[in-house]
């Protein structure tokens, strides 16, 4: 079969991608867990003090000696995974403290809900009739979550 007759008939077992290059998703999982264990075997040997050949790297004894050049080392190391992966997380960690403004703001709003039919319940004392207490607290209670969970909201949409 030719490119030309693979281009027009469509991928047969994989998906075509805005290049048309195939990708199949059985070779993504691959290529990350390749990628994963090479990245623990470089980091494993980092904080050993071998070099990428696989041999024991030669420390000058006034650079740093024995144990407390490897925990310079590991620490150095340490130091670079973290960053690595904060730097994976970010996209992740903005959208899910956009996400948990939102949810954070529905609980807010969840009190209202449960006010509101007080509130209407006890309008008619709201100067000086028998619940005039109930209805300046649930007053208050929805002014006060009504606000938070607008606010809530409102910074959320202004993240995105």
């Amino acid at each position: 079969m030719s490119a030309a007759a693979t281009i027009i008939s469509g991928p047969p077992a994989g998906l075509r991608c805005w290049g048309g290059i195939e990708v199949r998703p059985q070779t993504i999982g691959r290529v990350l867990g390749i990628g994963l264990r090479v990245a623990g075997r470089m980091a494993g040997q980092a904080i050993m003090g071998e070099d990428a050949q696989g041999t024991t790297a030669r420390v000058q004894p006034s650079a740093a000696p024995g144990a407390q050049g490897r925990g310079r080392a590991a620490g150095q190391a340490t130091r670079n995974v973290g960053r690595g992966v904060s730097g994976f997380f970010q996209p992740f960690k903005r959208v899910g403290g956009k996400i948990l403004l939102e949810v954070v703001s529905v609980f807010f709003l969840l009190p209202v809900v449960v006010f509101m039919p007080v509130l209407w319940r006890t309008r008619e004392s709201w100067q000086h009739g028998p619940d005039h207490r109930t209805f300046l607290s649930s007053a208050v209670v929805i002014a006060v979550f009504l606000y938070l969970g607008v606010s809530s909201f409102w910074r959320a949409r202004r993240r995105g």
